[in-house]
């Protein structure tokens, strides 16, 4: 699944929860200068590195991404 076929909202919670765990002592999956968690659970993000899960429900039928 690429960045780009997730909703605004999605992304934002994906980051959202992946910079809290970054905050949280949980290992960083890029190498980067940055120190920010918000700024690296980003470039984790667009190099499709984030180890999150999106479960979409449409009626009966179950996507997960």
């Amino acid at each position: 699944m690429t960045a780009t076929s997730y909703t605004r909202y999605e992304r934002a919670r994906i980051v959202g929860a992946r910079a809290l765990q970054i905050s949280m002592g949980a290992p960083v999956l890029v190498r980067t200068a940055k120190i920010d968690p918000l700024d690296i659970a980003l470039v984790e993000f667009d190099e499709n590195r984030v180890p999150i899960t999106v479960r979409r429900q449409f009626g009966n039928v179950v996507e997960d991404l």
